[in-house]
């Protein structure tokens, strides 16, 4: 049996009178690539917004890493080593693409308050392997040209894989990606596939949110299929192209058969 770094039981989220999720149970194995999919309003963004502290569960338990991830707040999460992407870009398009993949670094510095206001030899020694670190980061997304730029001046392929290098200058162990091939075309969706293949290379366990069907089903070793809070199907990628009820409510025919 692969080992266990995320679990889920009995996950309920409410919104006032509105269920987001229910009674949601799953787990992710190490350096496994995971897929949620279903419908816009499924909940997959909601489920991805729980586990990251952003939204505080309305029931139940999940675990990290054998550590309970309840109450914890993002920046604490994060630096546990589960980080994430948005599905609505969050760039800071003031800052060169070099500089947002810094940022992604900063959970990691050790120096205080006192070191960086004085900017102290220690300090501006980690300033530095914050950068070459971010520079390594660029170059894993094919993306070390682009350092200098402002980062919202850059395609919108190019975005994406930059939100994905400052989420990895995190050091995650876990990365939550929420569709990551929005708006990209096909040969950016297959530089995107090649991309998560090489992160869960690193050692790194990958969770998908996705609508692309050919990306889930090519790179996925599971696919859990969410409806209206509630998790429907759970499988390889194959069983679920097979599901009928999947197939008639989220794949279709043609995606069915991809």
């Amino acid at each position: 049996m692969s080992e266990q770094i995320l679990r889920v039981q009995g996950l309920w989220k409410s919104f006032g009178g509105l269920r987001a999720l229910e009674s949601l149970d799953f787990t992710v194995s190490v350096q496994q690539i995971k897929s949620f999919i279903g419908p816009n309003g499924a909940g997959k963004t909601t489920l991805f917004n729980v586990l990251t502290g952003i939204y505080p569960p309305t029931e139940g338990t999940f675990e990290f890493a054998g550590r309970s991830l309840n109450g914890l707040k993002p920046y604490a999460i994060a630096r546990l080593g589960l980080s994430r992407t948005f599905q609505n870009l969050a760039l800071f398009g003031n800052m060169t693409a070099l500089e947002n993949v810094m940022l992604g670094r900063h959970i990691r510095t050790t120096a205080g308050l006192f070191s960086a206001g004085l900017r102290l030899p220690g300090m501006r020694r980690e300033e530095k392997a914050i950068r070459e670190e971010a520079m390594e980061e660029l170059r894993f997304m094919g993306l070390e040209n682009r350092a200098m730029m402002e980062a919202t001046s850059l395609p919108m392929g190019e975005q994406r894989l930059l939100e994905i290098a400052r989420a990895l200058a995190t050091q995650p162990k876990l990365l939550l990606l929420d569709e990551p091939a929005a708006g990209l075309n096909m040969r950016e969706t297959a530089k995107l596939s090649e991309t998560i293949r090489m992160i869960r290379e690193r050692g790194i366990t990958v969770m998908l949110v996705e609508h692309d069907m050919s990306l889930v089903m090519e790179i996925s070793d599971e696919v859990l299929v969410l409806n209206h809070g509630k998790k429907i199907a759970e499988g390889g990628p194959k069983d679920i192209q097979r599901h009928p009820e999947v197939i008639a409510a989220y794949l279709g025919e043609e995606a069915g058969d991809a």
